[in-house]
């Protein structure tokens, strides 16, 4: 059985052609990030035109890619949520109309489902696992005892890890994506001497928070008086581009500090749900989950306290439609096929 999945529910406009046996045979990815850097993250708007423009080249890309024409699919799967709803919507539709005009199945994926998947793409591992989806949209921990038994066990309560990144990228000048530009520079950093909190890290929950820890960044640019012209009117951005003389020094400091910090209490978290729960191994996904320092301390925890660890290829810890076909494989099978009035669902949980 081929499937043709696509996925839109942010940025990233994608499709993928994958076999019910779980071989990824086509996966293309279109990213909006020139669309989105001079706002400094995602404005869904834009999302939306742009998954207008791109669905149909993706489509056809991946369809090429795959050596396969249209009448060689045999379903159709697509992101049903959470995610932007007119995002959501772009590729709804598209998956809708395809569906029908080729008269095939479609089924609805939940994005979260997709990205905990996604390690399968080229990892085989048992269950049960503590599994983790870290991303610009969420930071949640799981516990993944089957395909069809899955239970949150703590969520971010403000920003997203990847939603901080970007945000503390923003407030320091660097650019965007924020994530990608903080791994960067903050390698072989020495950040000892920017002190920064660790929120949450000693609570007896699995949840995050990082709204504070940003705003602990923001005090310390603030302090240091790092830019000359520094208006929280303007959320923090400053509106000079040039540090104050000798102030340069201090960003990659403070952009490794606060790596430094959020990876701490990811990590910390994830030991501890390992530990409570008697687990053997820890999955992660999501766009946080190609940050080196991130996958680095994990390596290390693995090696120490022996539990196995798996994580994708960053192309599928981001967005990616391979993912979200690897996910329907389940529901095709079961024939849990999606009705014609399918919407988009902007909050949704991991079916469990």
């Amino acid at each position: 059985m081929k499937i043709l999945a696509i996925e839109s529910s942010c940025d990233e406009t994608a499709a993928a052609v994958v076999s019910d046996d779980g071989k990824v045979i086509s996966n293309v990815v279109a990213t909006q990030i020139e669309d989105h850097a001079a706002f400094g993250g995602v404005v869904p708007e834009i999302a939306s035109r742009r998954h207008v423009e791109l669905i149909g080249p993706v489509v056809a890309q991946a369809l090429k890619e795959a050596g396969i024409n249209l009448d060689g699919i045999d379903g159709v799967a697509v992101t049903q949520g959470p995610g932007l709803v007119g995002a959501l919507l772009v590729g709804i539709s598209y998956a809708k109309a395809l569906a029908y005009g080729l008269g095939v199945p479609l089924v609805g994926v939940n994005h979260l489902e997709g990205h905990l998947t996604a390690a399968r793409i080229e990892h085989d591992f048992d269950y049960p696992y503590i599994g983790m989806v870290v991303s610009g949209g969420h930071t949640s921990i799981y516990l993944v005892e089957s395909p069809s038994k899955v239970r949150q066990l703590g969520q971010t309560l403000d920003d997203a890890a990847g939603e901080a990144f970007d945000k503390v990228a923003k407030l320091l000048d660097l650019g965007y994506p924020g994530g990608v530009i903080i791994d960067r520079i903050s390698k072989g950093v020495d950040h000892q001497e920017i002190e920064l909190p660790r929120p949450m890290v000693n609570d007896d929950s699995y949840n995050f928070s990082f709204s504070g820890l940003k705003t602990a960044v923001l005090n310390h640019v603030m302090g240091l008086k790092i830019f000359p012209e520094m208006d929280l009117k303007f959320s923090g951005v400053p509106r000079a581009k040039t540090p104050a003389p000798g102030k340069a020094e201090y960003i990659p400091k403070i952009a490794a500090a606060f790596q430094a910090a959020a990876v701490d209490v990811i990590v910390h978290k994830l030991v501890r749900a390992l530990q409570d729960h008697g687990m053997e191994r820890l999955v992660i996904s999501g766009g946080v989950a190609c940050n080196s320092a991130l996958r680095e301390r994990l390596q290390e925890k693995s090696a120490e306290l022996g539990f196995a660890f798996y994580a994708p290829s960053p192309r599928y810890c981001t967005d990616n439609a391979a993912m979200i076909g690897m996910a329907s494989i389940r529901d095709f099978q079961e024939k849990n096929y999606a009705a014609p009035d399918m919407n988009a669902v902007s909050r949704w949980s991991v079916p469990s």
